[in-house]
């Protein structure tokens, strides 16, 4: 077996150790990535360490699956208890590790904790929640009443989740025929931000019953920012792995079909 190699005294594994994405040093790196050129040092250490890629092992593939099969959108949230500030800002240090076109990194998180905002919100979701019951007849009309859609009012952390537009970041790599890969590239942040909380015991809600335009202009943000999701935190009320949607009978969860040409 070949012995660990050693650089001033610290051996290879624990350099692997110091910079894994568990214990999130990291996330100094990917935040400070263009101010960093310079740190040489820092650059070439980083880089030494992660040279040699982990084993995900079948025990790994399994506990990662099951993260998969146990991720809800949580609309019943515990009020009498919040996720800490430490906890969140690892939520949004590893949600910058998800893939962005051209890598550049459009995602802006907004979070909403004032509360004459928040009540906007509200009777924004009321209002479009209303008229999407009218779109429904008969049955179907009635369970679609009955469905808890959003977690609003009661989820402690509350997150509108934009994209910039106009990012300079990439420098327009990959958007020149697509721009609309500046968006998807905000749900997959979103979608890794959602995973990471789960495997933390949290539960994230996506609440898509708004109308964006008044969205932005209650939260006050740029033009060119364009409103993806509004995502509700906190910790579940209840553990299902059965989808709520799926429980109340709306819709059973299917498989995407794979076509062959």
């Amino acid at each position: 077996m070949r012995a660990a190699r050693h650089t001033l005294g610290v051996t290879e594994s624990e350099k692997k150790a110091r910079y894994s994405l568990c214990g999130l040093p990291l996330a100094r790196y990917a935040r400070g990535a263009r101010s960093s050129v310079g740190d040489k040092g820092a650059a070439t250490e980083l880089a030494y360490a992660l040279s040699a890629a982990p084993q995900f092992d079948a025990a790994f593939r399994a506990t990662f699956a099951e993260l998969l099969a146990w991720r809800r959108d949580v609309r019943h949230f515990r009020t009498e208890e919040a996720p800490d500030e430490a906890t969140l800002a690892e939520l949004f240090h590893l949600a910058a590790f998800a893939p962005s076109v051209g890598n550049c990194q459009p995602t802006r998180f907004v979070r909403v904790d004032d509360e004459a905002r928040r009540a906007s919100i509200r009777a924004n979701f009321e209002a479009a929640n209303h008229e999407a019951l009218g779109a429904y007849g008969g049955e179907r009309a009635a369970l679609y009443a009955r469905l808890k859609l959003a977690g609003l009012s009661d989820a402690p952390i509350q997150l509108a989740v934009f994209c910039d537009e106009a990012t300079e970041q990439g420098h327009g790599l990959g958007v020149r025929t697509m721009a609309e890969t500046r968006r998807y590239s905000t749900v997959c942040a979103l979608h890794t931000f959602w995973l990471s909380a789960r495997a933390r015991g949290l539960g994230v809600g996506w609440v898509s019953i708004l109308d964006p335009g008044v969205i932005a202009e209650a939260l006050d943000v740029p033009r060119a920012w364009t409103f993806i999701a509004y995502l509700c935190v906190g910790f579940a009320r209840e553990e299902h792995l059965i989808p709520e949607l799926e429980r109340a009978g709306w819709q059973a969860r299917e498989a995407h079909p794979v076509v062959r040409r």
